[in-house]
């Protein structure tokens, strides 16, 4: 009867982990591309990103303290999203150059605004936003918090 009545004061002195955790902030994501060289081109061009290589042919787009990989659709790595489909993202990106500016950029780079600016919601407020698409036909929201 000892030895249980230790036991199980032992298991209860052992500090357990309860409640949530917080994430605190995205590292990258991945995108699934038809072809990973115009997508590398026209994030690079149009939206000013880094393009590079690692583990050998793999494609990544850095920006500040984040990135994204890229994968061509029917060559994922694994592990993958259960369904990878190019053209199903819808991401914003937050720019430190006003609108006017961007929206002179693109039209430089003969690319079509969907819509804006308009205002929305971030994630820290209000912003205005700008809507393009990329050659996949992702949603890319282009903003400034107001």
């Amino acid at each position: 009867m000892k030895y249980i009545k230790f036991d199980f004061i032992l298991l209860h002195s052992i500090p357990r982990m309860t409640g949530r955790f917080k994430i605190d902030h995205i590292d990258h994501f991945v995108i699934t591309v038809k072809d990973s060289i115009k997508t590398c081109e026209f994030y690079s061009e149009v939206l000013g990103m880094e393009v590079n290589t690692f583990e050998g042919t793999r494609k990544a787009l850095t920006f500040g303290n984040q990135k994204i990989n890229i994968h061509e659709y029917g060559k994922e790595f694994e592990p993958k999203a259960h369904a990878p489909t190019p053209g199903s993202a819808d991401i914003c990106f937050i720019t430190k150059h006003s609108l006017d500016h961007v929206i002179e950029h693109l039209k430089s780079c003969n690319v079509d605004i969907v819509e804006g600016p308009v205002e929305r919601t971030g994630a820290k407020g209000p912003i205005k936003s700008v809507y393009i698409r990329d050659p996949d036909n992702n949603l890319i929201e282009l903003s400034n918090y107001m």
